[in-house]
């Protein structure tokens, strides 16, 4: 399909009267890779799980190339097939080993056999280097092998959109970068990649655009090169004032 994997137009949305979206516009190419950057209650997670209607808007509309998911009457989990999404937490269920994890949703959302589903997650291991790690339970894994486990079965039904919520943030230092290092061979392979993260360094090599939010608008957008290092608003300068103190 040409055009836009993501559009969103005049996105509004509100808790118990507070906007936290606040007009937010946005277009996603298809294999390209969107930071989304900003304060904590800033809007990017809103944003992403408006995206995959974990949320309604209040009002505007976001589609899916050309199908308008805002609408009520969609089938939400005929989209979410369509979405793979990484959340803070890993989110696995903790009776099921790494390749039960995986396989759960391609049987149950994808209609795959067992045993096709099976071979599927283990492709997947593989992909995220944990091949040796199929029979183990998520307690018997570091917290940056669950997030791998957690992408794997993201990516496992390749996705036409993949989004990512600070994946790093629950994680110790030093595995963070492991996690990463996926996400940029994702980014590598074309995955189309819409991330919020607090990691300027990742978002400066791996982005082709960030995207900065403040108080729930856009209120600048370009190539890292440009937001990053040379912000033209104040409010942007600010913020990225706090990553070089």
């Amino acid at each position: 399909m040409s055009g836009p994997v993501l559009r969103i137009r005049d996105v509004w949305k509100s808790f118990d009267g507070h906007d936290v979206l606040r007009g937010i516009d946005l277009d996603v190419a298809p294999g390209e890779v969107v930071a989304l950057i900003g304060a904590s209650g800033s809007g990017k997670s809103t944003l992403l799980r408006t995206v995959n209607l974990l949320e309604p808007i209040d009002d505007g509309r976001i589609l899916l190339h050309d199908l308008d998911i805002s609408d009520p009457r969609v089938d939400a989990d005929a989209v979410r097939a369509r979405i793979g999404v990484v959340f803070q937490q890993y989110n696995l269920f903790p009776h099921l080993t790494a390749q039960q994890n995986i396989a759960l949703a391609l049987r149950h959302v994808r209609g795959m056999r067992r045993r096709d589903a099976d071979a599927a997650a283990v492709a997947a291991l593989a992909r995220v280097g944990l091949s040796d790690k199929a029979s183990a339970h998520p307690d018997r894994l570091s917290g940056g092998q669950q997030q791998r486990v957690a992408l794997a079965r993201a990516v496992v039904g390749a996705p036409e959109l993949l989004l990512l919520d600070e994946i790093t943030s629950a994680l110790d230092p030093e595995l963070v970068g492991e996690v990463l290092d996926l996400v940029r061979t994702l980014a590598d392979d074309g995955a189309t990649i819409v991330m919020a993260t607090h990691e300027m360094a990742f978002a400066r090599d791996v982005a082709d655009r960030v995207v900065f939010l403040d108080g729930g608008r856009i209120v600048e957008q370009g190539a890292p090169s440009d937001v990053l290092v040379s912000p033209r608003e104040e409010r942007t300068r600010a913020f990225l004032s706090r990553f070089l103190d």
